[in-house]
């Protein structure tokens, strides 16, 4: 492993002489749990920032932001204030931990990983490196791209990791890290590391295995197989009920691939769930532009299925006939502690868009909290969105499976966006918004259940691919803010009033050169916690928070 070592970049050296008074300003710092103890627990409204999306409903929401307002979030009192160098692309999202006991004093720490296979715990508010670690094994270096151009020059560690603070002795972040050794051999392995030193804990890692009963693609003797060469973990990891589950997609569409989900035991990292959702065709990876699959209370997982196999011949329980989801909005169930495709919606035009590659796995699911229909009936309900421009909304009770003539689906809504989705809404104050490609921010208000077919307001600008996956901050449900990350050159930062999207609070191009950060790099949603906003780039970590 690589040492251990600390360092400040030159911005935050700046910053620190603001602090201490040299330059007549000062910098917010982050809050601090009651007590200034342990780490709270994850979930919507946490300070901390544990997960993909800031929880298993994938909200986007940080409700707890206290420094951040729609009267300060303005050029001229915010901006970029540091920039954590890094040693290859940042395709994870970046994750935050207040409070944090490193070696007998608070930390608030940011956690952020590189495509070169390496994992950072930075200082927040003084831009240390408390801890930096390499995953590659001995003689290893990361893999290179496949030939496919999605993730590139190199693969390590893609997608967004997941943090247990109660896990171990002092908590424990969790990393799919690729790799490759001088005989062209691949990995994937499952990292836990300790969350204040980096440490690999016991068991770890693991290398990712799997088989699965099947006669698709990269079959033998009745199993499908697993390999690791062929796939890289993309989506973000979702810890839900003591296991870690993970979730493979192809590089490109480069055949042989299916559609993988592995579970490991949080603890002892052992194996507990496999499942193919394309065991007896091909395609079907589960991608989602680097979101994290969502999860409800009741152990339930959801996400949306890129192109491949579906039989459209069904069973007497209305599933495929071979048990091949390509192209679903699928519900998983983990009771028992086993994986099984226990719901699903697919559109009557399935095959047509996965021919065609207009699938809806370049988007993900996000779960609304519950809602009363028109009559006063409680409602489950989970939107997602792909290629098609079409939003879906599905009752998570019953989300409709496949009638060829005909969806029968809670709400969809054809054109909702004016380009494919590549990635995630958020969800704020019974509002969902959604950034696809192309097009503005839109923002749709959730009524009686229902989904505004027609956005209540939507940004003056419109995103560049592959459009834009907002983050929200907010103080309850006051001083809401959309944030979100172009994909441009320069990249910019924009933040936008919840509340009315036309009304821009802040983008990093309007004082010149002062808060750019470089060019964009794709499928980024910020980080915001704490009176900051961390964006992931091409070569590090862009930090924007109040300068005086």
């Amino acid at each position: 492993m690589a040492g251990t070592h600390c360092g400040l970049t030159l911005a935050w050296l700046s910053m620190l002489l603001l602090l201490s008074g040299c330059g007549g300003g000062s910098s917010s710092t982050a809050n601090t749990p009651p007590g200034g103890g342990g780490t709270p627990p994850p979930g919507s409204g946490s300070a901390n920032v544990l997960t993909y999306h800031d929880d298993n409903a994938r909200d986007g929401l940080n409700a707890q932001e206290t420094a951040l307002t729609l009267a300060n979030v303005n050029s001229s009192s915010f901006g970029k204030i540091g920039f954590f160098a890094m040693d290859g692309k940042v395709d994870a999202q970046t994750l935050y931990v207040s409070a944090l006991n490193i070696g007998g004093a608070m930390h608030n720490v940011v956690f952020a990983a590189s495509e070169h296979d390496s994992v950072y715990a930075f200082d927040a508010d003084t831009g240390a490196v408390r801890w930096q670690v390499s995953l590659l094994g001995s003689g290893e270096t990361p893999s290179d791209d496949r030939g496919c151009d999605q993730v590139s020059p190199e693969i390590g560690v893609t997608a967004t990791p997941v943090i247990d603070p109660k896990a171990g002795t002092h908590g424990t972040i969790y990393i799919v890290a690729m790799s490759k050794d001088a005989n062209g051999n691949y990995f994937q392995r499952l990292h836990a590391l300790d969350l204040t030193t980096g440490a690999e804990m016991a068991g770890s890692p693991v290398t990712v295995q799997g088989k699965y009963p099947g006669t698709g693609d990269n079959s033998s003797n009745g199993y499908v197989i697993f390999d690791p060469a062929q796939y890289k973990e993309r989506p973000g990891l979702l810890l839900l009920n003591g296991v870690v589950y993970t979730f493979w997609s192809s590089h490109c569409d480069f055949t042989p691939y299916t559609g993988w989900i592995i579970g490991y035991n949080e603890n002892s990292l052992a194996q507990t769930s496999v499942l193919n959702v394309i065991p007896n065709g091909s395609g079907g990876s589960i991608w989602a532009s680097g979101a994290g699959p969502a999860a409800d209370s009741s152990g339930n997982i959801f996400f949306l299925d890129a192109n491949g196999t579906f039989e459209t011949t069904l069973d007497a329980n209305g599933f495929p006939i071979s048990h091949d989801y390509g192209n679903a909005f699928i519900k998983l169930s983990t009771a028992g502690g086993t994986l099984a495709v226990s719901d699903y919606f697919n559109m009557a035009g399935t095959l047509t868009e996965s021919s065609t590659d207009e699938d809806l796995g370049s988007g993900d699911a996000l779960l609304l909290p519950d809602v009363k229909d028109a009559s006063g009936t409680l409602r489950h309900l989970a939107v997602g969105a792909g290629k098609d421009q079409t939003i879906y909304v599905v009752n998570r009770d019953n989300m409709g499976k496949f009638h060829p003539n005909g969806d029968q689906i809670w709400q969809g809504i054809p054109n909702g966006l004016g380009g494919g989705e590549f990635g995630m809404p958020a969800y704020f104050n019974g509002t969902v918004y959604y950034g696809a490609v192309g097009d503005s921010i839109r923002a749709f208000p959730v009524s009686n259940a229902l989904l505004a077919t027609s956005p209540s307001s939507q940004t003056a600008n419109s995103f560049v691919y592959p459009g834009a996956t907002p983050g929200i901050s907010a103080n309850g449900s006051a001083n809401g803010i959309v944030w979100a990350v172009e994909n441009s050159n320069p990249a910019v930062l924009y933040a936008y009033d919840a509340g009315n999207l036309a009304h821009e609070l802040y983008d990093s191009n309007q004082a010149g050169t002062r808060d750019q950060f470089g060019p964009g790099n794709k499928f980024i949603t910020p980080t915001i916690a704490n009176g900051k906003v961390y964006v992931g780039t091409t070569n590090g970590v862009a930090v924007f928070g109040l300068l005086h």
